[in-house]
């Protein structure tokens, strides 16, 4: 994850290089015009369609603003929602260059259609029990979710959030039946955030954006359970040149930064 984004680095360096030269007519010109063309052949341009796990949203919008920065020219749009439902529009030839997914079983079904050659895992997301501010229902443990008076949102079991919780559900030897359960992880985290539930099974990076919306009750590691995140840059990509460079900055110690600080781990 610490490889520099040397795509960014090189075009800033070639610009000062540039300007330094810019006004001269005489023997400098020569250097100017090899410089002003080494710039024009590193220089990214054009539109990447991102489509990202729903729980990466805070981070991944703060990476395509800072690429942007750094690539004038460059516009990266973003597709958030489920990874299983990313997953199945991209199969279906849905316009995209980037994945990143919250589960290495989704980006294996695009791999597997042919959506992407390979992939590289960049964070892992733990899960976290999330309640309104109040907590209602006095939620203090995981165990608390199985009884019938706490009412409970889930994500559906494809998403790679529902499986996830189902796993700690496993490892805590409880059953929880859930009031709603999601099409993704921040739909969960806007039902505890209106109240309409007592609690919902989330990652530990959405209680940590939710900020004072919620109350996070931690989920002991011995019981917890993890998923693993993994990027590609996709075969049918328009713009396969930014897409991978996009891909690189998220793999650089500059998307480590962002992505370590909203709470996300080393896979």
């Amino acid at each position: 994850m610490r490889r520099a984004l040397c795509g960014a680095v090189a075009a800033l360096g070639v610009t000062v290089v540039v300007a330094g030269c810019g006004g001269s007519s005489t023997g400098g010109s020569s250097g100017a015009s090899s410089s002003a063309s080494a710039t024009a052949s590193s220089k990214l341009s054009g539109t990447i369609n991102v489509f990202a796990a729903a729980s990466l949203t805070e981070a991944f919008t703060t990476l395509g603003k800072q690429f942007e920065a750094a690539h004038p020219g460059v516009k990266v749009v973003f597709n958030f929602g489920a990874s299983s439902t990313l997953a199945q529009q991209i199969n279906q030839g849905a316009p995209a260059d980037v994945f990143a997914s919250a589960s290495t079983k989704n980006m294996a079904q695009v791999m597997s259609a042919g959506g992407a050659k390979s992939s590289t895992p960049f964070v892992k997301n733990v899960m976290e029990i999330a309640t309104p501010p109040s907590n209602p229902a006095q939620v203090s443990a995981v165990n608390d979710l199985a009884k019938s008076s706490v009412k409970v949102a889930l994500c559906q079991v494809q998403v790679p959030c529902g499986a996830t919780a189902e796993k700690v559900f496993t490892n805590a030897k409880i059953t929880v039946k859930p009031v709603t359960e999601e099409a993704d992880v921040k739909s969960v985290l806007s039902k505890v955030e209106l109240g309409e539930v007592d609690a919902g099974v989330v990652y530990v990076t959405d209680v940590r954006s939710a900020g004072s919306k919620v109350k996070g009750i931690t989920i002991p590691t011995d019981v917890n359970a993890s998923t693993t995140y993994p990027i590609a840059t996709l075969t049918d990509s328009h713009n396969t040149r930014t897409a991978q460079a996009f891909v690189d900055y998220v793999l650089s110690s500059a998307g480590e930064a962002v992505l370590t600080a909203d709470g996300f781990a080393q896979p």
